[in-house]
């Protein structure tokens, strides 16, 4: 990792020495008032991130640098994402090449040390096909299904327009096909070749994209992988307490799960499932923020992760 996390050089045909250049990209990650948020700087809808520098003791530490530098927010759970080093990712305008190494962060809101010119996004501006609390969106049966059926079918012969209606059918639940919030970034990939989103039609006269905040170079791309990552590893690993605050109800630790996976949870058999692997214990105080009778407060067990692998049970996501 750290030989691929250095300045890589090489000889052109000309003979002249390119670069590459290596950044450290952030998708950090809280959820406030049942929503996913992402943090972002600038003006511009931007992940927090920075080039590697001598000075970095190593690929965390120099993100850990940045985020912190650009947000005011001390990064605490982190896992690498990904490295994306497509030659034309940053754009054709770029003489070198850029490498993003990216992670996945995850913090609370409240842990802001500092005023910076960074804000929080619900990441379902950036993915509204995404959430299906309510249901599934109008626009994935009104707009998305027949926009990738009509791109199916401008293929020049037979295998590969099956082949994309076959993929769309996957991606989005199409026909008799369940819905699976885990594959957030294969959707947003095939809406980009489909040229449905605007970072795939920059410059380009073709209809308007669908609806969806578009994000600078790649780091939709790069959300939409560290979405993926999390929705998955939340039904194996107990990350989302990395979200929650010292206290918590059920109904806020479910409501938070909720707003990840973009899905509704079986009320009884969550809380089975909490129940059964031991991830919680009563902290021995009551909240009334739910307006109605006292809700018991409740604390993650540090203990469960001492006591070996957390199984991998699925949560109880609703199919309804």
């Amino acid at each position: 990792m750290d030989d691929r996390a250095k300045r890589i050089r090489r000889n052109s045909p000309g003979g002249k020495a390119d670069t590459a250049k290596v950044d450290l990209t952030a998708v950090v990650v809280a959820v406030s008032n049942n929503e996913p948020c992402v943090l972002t700087i600038g003006q511009t809808d931007t992940l927090p991130s920075g080039p590697l520098a001598l000075e970095h003791r190593s690929l965390q530490s120099g993100l850990r640098t940045w985020v912190e530098e650009q947000t005011g927010h001390p990064l605490g759970y982190i896992e690498q994402l990904y490295t994306f080093a497509d030659r034309d990712r940053a754009g054709a305008e770029l003489e070198r090449r850029v490498i993003s190494i990216s992670y996945l962060a995850l913090t609370r809101k409240e842990h802001a040390t500092a005023p910076s010119k960074s804000s929080w996004q619900s990441w379902y501006d950036y993915f509204p096909w995404e959430d299906h609390r309510a249901g599934a969106p109008p626009m994935v049966s009104d707009l998305l299904r027949p926009r990738l059926i009509e791109w199916a079918e401008s293929a020049d012969d037979d295998a590969t327009r099956l082949e994309r209606r076959r993929r769309a059918a996957i991606a989005f639940g199409f026909g008799d096909r369940p819905w699976n919030e885990d594959l957030t970034l294969k959707r947003y990939e095939l809406l980009y070749e489909a040229a449905l989103v605007e970072e795939a039609m920059r410059g380009s006269t073709l209809p308007p994209p669908v609806r969806g905040k578009s994000m600078v170079s790649d780091h939709r791309r790069i959300l939409a992988t560290g979405i993926s990552r999390l929705r998955s590893k939340i039904k194996y690993r107990p990350v989302v307490f990395e979200l929650m605050p010292p206290a918590f109800t059920l109904l806020q630790l479910q409501r938070t799960v909720e707003a990840l996976a973009g899905r509704l949870i079986h009320k009884p058999n969550f809380r089975r499932l909490i129940e059964q692997h031991q991830l919680v214990e009563e902290t021995g105080e009551t909240s009334t923020e739910t307006g109605g009778r006292p809700a018991k407060l409740y604390r993650f067990r540090h203990a469960v992760l001492e006591e070996g692998e957390v199984a991998g049970a699925k949560l109880p996501l609703s199919r309804a």
